[in-house]
């Protein structure tokens, strides 16, 4: 398993935003810090799991201090974010959605960095963990 930098930043009336210096591009919120962390290792990972799907070779992970010496770093909070196994195998699979609803995934996906696919599947594991720890599950496995 590696460890690669996410970096933590937080604006004013924002959620905490992480990103990966080594996967220009792949962002991800979360409301607090926790949410953040996790919110990460599932952006983490599935970027790593389409660029294993397209053929793509994976960085190895950056120093600690090749990263912070980045000036548009330094007020970023660095933290490990481990990439778990091998990402899990992605079926595809087909939906309806309304025309404008999906305009609007697309352009949320695309302003924070992520896939149709890579969004859609992050919104159901964040709405399952919310039922989940509501109490509303309804028997959903997700592994962390």
């Amino acid at each position: 398993m590696h460890n690669f930098i996410g970096l933590i930043h937080k604006e004013r009336d924002s959620d905490f935003g992480v990103s990966f210096p080594n996967f220009p591009g792949v962002v991800t919120a979360g409301t607090d810090l926790d949410d953040a962390r996790h919110m990460a290792e599932q952006a983490l990972a599935f970027h790593v799991e389409g660029m294993i799907e397209d053929g793509d070779a994976i960085p190895e992970p950056s120093s600690l201090e090749a990263i912070m010496s980045d000036p548009e770093n330094k007020e970023a909070v660095a933290v490990l974010i481990p990439l778990r196994s091998p990402a899990k195998k992605a079926v595809r699979v087909n939906i309806t959605l309304v025309e404008d609803l999906l305009r609007a995934i697309d352009s949320h996906a695309k302003t924070h960095g992520l896939t149709r696919s890579g969004f859609l599947a992050q919104a159901a594991e964040r709405q399952m963990k919310n039922d989940e720890n509501a109490g509303n599950a309804k028997g959903y496995a997700l592994s962390a």
